[in-house]
């Protein structure tokens, strides 16, 4: 088609969506020859009219109307960018869940953009008139415009009320209340630019109602105010740190307890060897009792814990054996349809619930 209501993809912005006749528009494209391309969604045994048939088309108007706040609110982002923090747009994006400004600084101060974030919104609040037009060359000439146009003929420019002039093809609100408020998501630094990520019109709403929604859900939780919930969180870190504190020591208690009553076994082995399984041991204290029993040279240290999910095994040994841990462990693993691997020195692994581990361990050691 050579004219169409339907807005192709462009500039950053996204294409219209809709109906020509009773067939759905999923997307809108141009060529480089000005032709504007719909793809269509016919439906299963459906087939196209005929060349010359007129149709009606309809825009998806929550979808258009959108595009309008985010486009309309990139420009003036853009403007408050440069007013703000001498920062220039060289690219934008309006995604379908993200909208980016990228600009020719490679660190961007958060304060000054929070600055133009409610600069923005100060000019949405005034509702001044937008303006979209095609200017004589005379006129275009007197115009001071952000950027340069990127064609040099039908130039239109977008003109927002004392605030800012740009030359864009795109689609636009009429009056800056239109745009609802802008909100900026995050600043970062990408490939080797300032990026702005931000949000308008009925998707910032939308946003910042489900975030909402699960600060309530987390002051109820915590059964206090929203307000209240930072400090509750707060409460409930210093809670969890002290409780890891408390199992850090009480797990160094166990683990020298068990370490103490293996050493006596580990003494009377010819081999200098331990094997034994500890009820209710994790990895974690597995390693602490293994530290403690392999500060002996010549010790080679076997252990397995119990959990419902299966058996977490160690085996470690000390700088004067020369027991091949990874290897053992391997073999064992094999034997008992487990997994686990490791240096000579050292290794890991875990073994299915309800192994017998110290008899397999023998059957293996001959």
């Amino acid at each position: 088609m050579e004219r169409t209501a339907f807005y192709p993809e462009a500039g950053g912005q996204m294409a219209d969506r809709g109906l020509l006749g009773a067939v759905p528009v999923r997307d809108v494209q141009v060529d480089d020859a000005g032709l504007v391309h719909h793809l269509l969604e016919l439906p299963e045994g459906a087939s196209l009219p005929a060349i010359g048939t007129e149709v009606s088309g309809e825009i998806d108007r929550m979808r258009r109307r959108l595009h309008m706040a985010l486009h309309t609110g990139q420009h003036m982002l853009s403007r408050a960018l440069v007013d703000v923090a001498n920062a220039n747009t060289v690219s934008s994006r309006l995604g379908e869940t993200l909208c980016t400004i990228d600009v020719d600084l490679d660190v961007l101060d958060e304060r000054k953009v929070a600055e133009a974030e409610a600069f923005v919104n100060a000019v949405i609040d005034d509702d001044v008139a937008i303006r979209a037009f095609f200017p004589t060359p005379e006129e275009l000439a007197a115009l001071t415009l952000r950027r340069a146009p990127k064609v040099t003929e039908n130039i239109r420019v977008v003109q927002i009320e004392g605030f800012d002039v740009s030359p864009c093809g795109g689609t636009h609100c009429t009056r800056s209340a239109q745009v609802g408020m802008i909100r900026v998501l995050s600043v970062e630094r990408y490939k080797g630019k300032g990026r702005v990520t931000f949000s308008a019109g009925r998707r910032a709403r939308s946003e910042l109602w489900a975030e909402a929604d699960t600060l309530r859900g987390l002051s109820r939780a915590f059964t206090c105010g929203p307000g209240e919930v930072p400090t509750s969180i707060d409460k409930l870190r210093r809670e969890l740190t002290e409780a890891r504190e408390a199992l850090g020591a009480a797990r160094a208690q166990l683990a020298e307890h068990a370490a103490g009553e293996l050493a006596a076994a580990l003494e009377r082995s010819p081999e200098h060897r331990v094997v034994a399984v500890l009820e209710g041991a994790s990895p974690e204290s597995l390693r602490a009792v293994a530290a403690r029993l392999t500060s002996r040279p010549e010790a080679a240290v076997l252990l397995a814990g119990r959990l419902p999910e299966g058996m977490p095994v160690l085996i470690a040994r000390g700088a004067g054996s020369s027991f091949g841990c990874g290897a053992f462990l391997k073999r064992l693993a094999e034997a008992a349809g487990g997994r686990g691997g490791g240096r000579p020195e050292h290794a890991e692994g875990r073994l299915p619930p309800g192994t017998d581990f110290p008899a397999l361990v023998a059957s293996l050691l001959g």
